[in-house]
């Protein structure tokens, strides 16, 4: 397949990167600067800007699939994931392209008692103005008409872990779950191989 990867220079898209190279597809890496990329290997690497719908046309063009990891901590969490979310289903439908799967947040999906994790008692408050962006970013992404799914660790990344080659689906988030950027990147093809949840969230933990 033709896979374009938005925010291929972080943690979670260089990790998606990497496995959709190591399954043999053809890989165009979006990030803000090539400049500051050049050790992303196994891909094309471009500029582009996933919240410009047609920056996203533009790069997205001839695609198959899309990925997106794109942050920016630069700009608030609410402004950058409502607009990546509409330039993301606006530019990659009109560039033919309908899958598209979005790397989440936990705090957002629901946690044991059914409520979103971030609501949940003990759950860290210092982040909630990123996940309640997150959480904007998913209902804009429920407005638009394209094939989504919305994958997020279960609860949260372990930054140093490797890859084991396994994940499982979550019934719901838990705190304490960890699972690596390597594991989490086999879901994330996954969906865009074979996929399994259309226009849904889904969380992901370790196996």
């Amino acid at each position: 397949m033709n896979i374009v990867i938005f925010g291929a220079g972080g943690r979670a898209g260089r990790q998606a990167v990497a496995e959709a190279h190591r399954r043999g597809h053809q890989v165009t890496a979006v990030v803000r600067d090539p400049a500051r990329h050049g050790d992303l290997t196994g891909a094309r690497v471009v500029a582009g800007d996933a919240t410009d719908a047609a920056d996203v046309e533009r790069v997205a063009a001839g695609h198959d699939a899309a990925i997106s990891a794109a942050a920016d901590l630069a700009v608030p969490p609410h402004d950058f994931f409502t607009a990546s979310a509409r330039a993301l289903t606006t530019g990659l439908a009109k560039a033919g392209v309908r899958r598209l799967v979005v790397v989440g947040l936990a705090s957002v999906l629901p946690g044991a008692s059914g409520a979103p994790l971030m609501d949940e008692p003990g759950y860290p408050n210092e982040y909630r103005s990123f996940s309640l962006g997150h959480a904007a970013g998913l209902e804009e992404l429920r407005a638009g008409d394209l094939d989504w799914a919305y994958v997020a660790p279960t609860g949260d990344f372990d930054h140093d872990g490797g890859r084991t080659g396994g994940y499982r689906v979550a019934e719901h988030g838990d705190m304490a779950s960890r699972i690596s950027y390597a594991d989490f990147a086999i879901a994330l093809l996954d969906e865009v191989e074979a996929p399994r949840h259309h226009r849904a969230a889904v969380s992901i933990r370790e196996a």
